[in-house]
C-alpha cells in the first residue's frame, strides 16, 4: 500500500468542503480558488477542480457569472447558492464532529485489556 495514494484519498474526501468554504464569504474565480487551496497545502490541479466545480454547480450548490477582466479574457466567478450555504453549514457541523472523533481516537492511549 502506497502512502501517497492514501494521502490523496484523504485530500479528495475534504476537497468539496474546502471549495465551498473558500466561497463562503465571496465569489471567486478558479485561479483564486486554486491559490487558496495550494496556500493551505491542498495539492490541487486545474484538471481536478473543474469537474468538481461542475458537479457542485449541477447539484445546485454553486452558481457562476462571467466578469470582464482587465488582464485577459472574461473570468468565470463561482459563488454559493442559498442551498449551497445551507449545505456548507451542515458540512461544517459534520466536519467538527468528525474532527473531534478522529482526535479522540488518534490521541487516545491504548486501554489495557485484562
Amino acid at each position: 500500500m502506497k502512502i501517497e495514494n492514501t494521502k490523496a484519498q484523504m485530500r479528495k474526501g475534504v476537497l468539496e468542503y474546502c471549495i465551498l468554504s473558500v466561497l463562503r464569504d465571496e465569489d471567486a474565480y478558479v485561479a483564486e480558488i486554486l491559490d487558496t487551496l495550494k496556500d493551505a497545502k491542498l495539492l490541487v490541479v486545474e484538471g481536478t477542480i473543474y469537474p468538481l466545480l461542475t458537479r457542485l454547480k449541477n447539484a445546485g450548490l454553486l452558481n457562476y457569472r462571467w466578469e470582464e477582466s482587465t488582464s485577459g479574457p472574461p473570468r468565470k466567478y463561482y459563488g454559493l447558492t442559498e442551498t449551497g450555504k445551507i449545505f456548507l453549514r451542515e458540512l461544517t457541523g459534520t466536519w467538527e464532529e468528525l474532527q473531534t472523533a478522529v482526535n479522540i481516537v488518534t490521541t487516545q492511549k491504548k486501554k489495557n485489556h485484562e
